[in-house]
């Protein structure tokens, strides 16, 4: 598994602080992992983190958001979110996030916004899916 640390991410040890990384758990499978709480001053490391990861991969790729870290998602966050997953459609993909919180599941749910992810709970269930996916052989 490689990892990259994107350049604007803050540190989460700081109270409000966010950390992002991204991580090639398989071949064709990439993963940003999201550590600290996503509110008004840290939604747009997410933002730039996402659009990084979204912009950089090809097409065929897997992606997805581990959202296991956050324990926190203000509204500003949720809008990051949904333009991400607006911009994963418009590149015939969807962006899955994995590992939310009830903080993080909570606001996707009464907003409706959920339908526009595939939500999983962890990364093994991910990859489970992928490699059912994939032809024998």
């Amino acid at each position: 598994m490689s990892a990259l640390s994107f350049p604007a991410s803050r540190g989460p040890s700081r109270p409000g602080g966010l950390d992002t990384s991204l991580t090639r758990p398989a071949p064709g499978v990439h993963v940003l992992l999201v550590d600290g709480e996503v509110d008004t001053l840290t939604a747009p490391i997410l933002g730039e983190a996402l659009g990084g990861l979204l912009a950089a991969e090809p097409a065929d790729a897997v992606v997805a958001v581990d959202l296991s870290g956050v324990g926190f998602l203000a509204s500003s966050g949720l809008a990051v979110l949904i333009r991400a997953a607006h911009t994963a459609g418009s590149q015939g993909r969807v962006l899955h996030l994995l590992g939310g919180s009830r903080a993080v599941t909570r606001p996707l749910e009464v907003t409706g916004s959920d339908q526009l992810f595939t939500l999983l709970p962890a990364l093994d269930e991910l990859l489970a899916r992928i490699d059912g996916d994939r032809p024998a052989g």
